[in-house]
């Protein structure tokens, strides 16, 4: 058994898309004409589905917090995630509460580098650099 995707649904299609495609770097995939809008996008050799659903109720918490439900993402450049992040408007130094705040941790129990950033739906994404 081994993951294949991750569905997200997201209320505004291309904010999103912005998000995950032109600031994380996901690459489109074809997708089939499903009756619901959404796009595929790929994250190696895994991908993650978005999908508009207008009867979805949504995490309301502008916090991050690692502790709560997220999925990761595996780099193998950390710092230029961070700065790609940076450069689009995340921040370190956001307070709490701030849609913008970047919550990175160098060093930790985990034993690896990880970042927790919002999402434009308030989805919890993590960015780490674990080994693979």
């Amino acid at each position: 058994m081994r993951l294949h995707h991750v569905s997200i649904v997201v209320r505004d299609l291309d904010r999103s898309l912005a998000f995950y495609r032109d600031i994380l770097g996901l690459q489109p995939l074809p997708r089939p004409d499903f009756p619901v809008r959404g796009a595929w996008l790929s994250c190696g050799d895994r991908q993650v589905h978005l999908v508009v659903h207008d009867g979805q109720t949504f995490r309301d918490s502008d916090s991050v917090d690692n502790n709560d439900g997220h999925f990761a993402l595996n780099t193998d450049d950390f710092d230029a995630v961070v700065s790609v992040l940076a450069a689009s408007g995340f921040s370190e130094h956001a307070a709490d509460g701030d849609p913008r705040r970047l919550l990175v941790k160098r060093t930790g129990a985990a034993g690896f580098a990880q970042l927790y950033v919002l999402d434009p739906d308030r989805n919890i994404v993590e960015v780490n650099a674990a080994p693979s």
